[in-house]
């Protein structure tokens, strides 16, 4: 008699954007992709295989089975990798969690929100077009604004962190860990307290 290994089904989605490739690592638009890998290394885990165009990892989070999804399709497309996970897992809008970078943020600091648009930044604003709407909470990093105003603000988020920026975001990513798994534990309003 065959008997098949129990498994407790995917209940959220997080999101963590960034770009692909060694020539954005460590940039300010990544800092969504350094937090995947500060809670998969806290956890043991290894976001490596390659599925809905993107690297993925399963882990337990909050009590909770958790897809961790790093969509390899360039920022500006993460929603297609999204919508693709949606749809294999069966799960609405709500039970995705997206973590990405704020410039209107000062480094260090993080913002939960329950919903709202994409603030300008267009991986989330893929990520509404494409997967019906505004309704998923997000936490977003805050990786500071240019300081002369003629910078480009492409430039800047694909700008590399300097060693102390680093150091900040890498400490800011563990907040967001926290306010993450307080998200999927559905204590979003403590998440907020605690932490906006």
């Amino acid at each position: 008699m065959f008997f098949r290994k129990s498994v407790t089904p995917i209940s959220w989605i997080a999101v963590f954007l960034g770009n692909p490739g060694l020539r954005y690592e460590n940039t300010r638009h990544n800092a969504g992709f350094i937090t995947a890998d500060i809670i998969a290394k806290e956890v043991g885990a290894k976001i490596n295989r390659v599925k809905f165009n993107a690297l993925t990892a399963v882990i337990k989070l909050g009590g909770q089975q958790v897809l961790m999804l790093k969509p390899q399709t360039y920022m500006n497309l993460s929603g297609s990798s999204v919508k693709q996970a949606m749809r294999f897992y069966k799960l609405p809008l709500d039970k995705v969690v997206v973590v990405s970078d704020d410039v209107s943020l000062p480094a260090g600091n993080i913002r939960i929100r329950r919903f709202g648009s994409a603030g300008g930044h267009n991986g989330l604003k893929d990520i509404i077009a494409k997967c019906g709407g505004e309704g998923f909470p997000r936490v977003r990093i805050g990786v500071g604004a240019p300081t002369h105003e003629n910078f480009d603000m492409a430039d800047w988020v694909l700008s590399k962190l300097s060693i102390d920026e680093r150091m900040l975001v890498s400490d800011t990513a563990l907040k967001a860990a926290a306010a993450l798994e307080l998200i999927i534990m559905d204590k979003i309003d403590k998440a907020m307290a605690e932490f906006n």
